[in-house]
């Protein structure tokens, strides 16, 4: 018998209706099978959340000017963040990464220096980063995990901050899926209707000034961030050392996307943790055939929707590992 076989026998053999307990069923087949166990456990989780500045920030595309993404970032350092809240909560280490924030930081016990440059180029007019500094962001990713599991986490979470990142995703989503712009692109850090309108006109330019980008790799390339790189290069050395990978919103799911394009396999460790009420994000969810534990119109990044759902994820497991079976009545 299949460890899949087994699990849904326990499952099912649970004091409870058949398929009563839902996504957590869901949830439970998918972690024991991942970890090969009738008794899978939730080691050391652990948010990594990731920071870098957009060229296109410039051009006008978001709400709030690109100094906010060093000003989150000591936010993220004194504990004053939403994604420090829920960390806390729930007793998730927290990792900061700087990617490529257009600020030189002074150093902190808390702050993993792993910036690439400045923040990317201005994607409008030329390539957001070179090939080269697509590599350092996989390898400086790959160590931070690395890392991570070597000190005993199988749960990884991500998330991010970054003005203008949105458009980032955007333009990753739409060329990576082949959606119409209009469909990837969405308001944002809260841009008006007409801002929105605005923003779809200087993405959809952007695009019609590079030469289609093939794969995930010069997708990256042309229209991505640092942080978002970097992302990418997470999720699948998460995936080498099978932890199960936490999606937090709109851009850490088109970081996703990215990292299936170059490791399809990568899907079978990931938990979508939210729908976020960017537009963009649900077309996606919709375009990946995820289904998100949560749904609550949140769109703050940073990893929030990881820390809010983390309890539900050990839910599922503690209903797998404690409660009764028909056969203990």
């Amino acid at each position: 018998m299949s460890i899949q076989e087994r699990l849904k026998q326990k499952i099912d053999f649970k004091t409870k209706p058949l398929g009563a307990l839902g996504q957590l069923e869901e949830l439970a087949l998918q972690i024991g099978t991942i970890q090969d166990t009738e008794n899978p456990t939730l080691n050391k989780p652990t948010i990594i959340t990731f920071a870098g500045d957009h060229g296109i920030a410039e051009s006008g595309v978001s709400a709030y000017p690109a100094s906010i993404t060093p000003q989150m970032v000591f936010n993220f350092l004194n504990g004053g963040a939403a994604i420090n809240v829920f960390c806390r909560q729930h007793n998730i280490d927290l990792k900061i990464v700087d990617a490529g924030v257009n600020y030189i930081f002074p150093d902190h016990l808390d702050l993993i220096d792993a910036k690439v440059a400045m923040g990317t180029k201005n994607f409008l007019y030329e390539d957001a980063m070179t090939p080269a500094q697509l590599n350092e962001c996989f390898e400086s990713s790959a160590r931070i995990v690395n890392d991570v599991a070597q000190k005993g986490c199988n749960i990884i979470g991500f998330g991010e901050m970054g003005i203008g990142n949105t458009s980032s995703a955007s333009l990753l989503m739409a060329n990576l899926t082949c959606l119409p712009l209009s469909d990837c692109t969405g308001k944002g850090t809260g841009l008006t209707e007409e801002n929105l309108t605005r923003k779809i006109r200087i993405l959809q330019e952007a695009q019609n000034n590079h030469p289609q980008p093939v794969g995930a790799k010069e997708a990256l390339c042309v229209f991505g961030g640092f942080e978002i790189a970097m992302m990418c290069g997470a999720m699948l050395n998460a995936y080498q050392n099978n932890m199960i990978i936490l999606v937090d919103g709109f851009i850490a799911s088109a970081a996703l996307l990215c990292a299936s394009d170059l490791n399809c396999e990568i899907m079978t460790n990931v938990i979508f943790c939210h729908e976020s009420h960017e537009q963009g994000h649900k077309n996606l969810l919709n375009y990946l055939n995820a289904q998100p534990i949560l749904s609550l119109g949140m769109r703050v990044g940073e990893g929030t929707g990881c820390a809010v759902a983390y309890p539900i994820i050990e839910s599922a497991l503690l209903f797998l590992d404690e409660m009764a079976t028909f056969d203990n009545l």
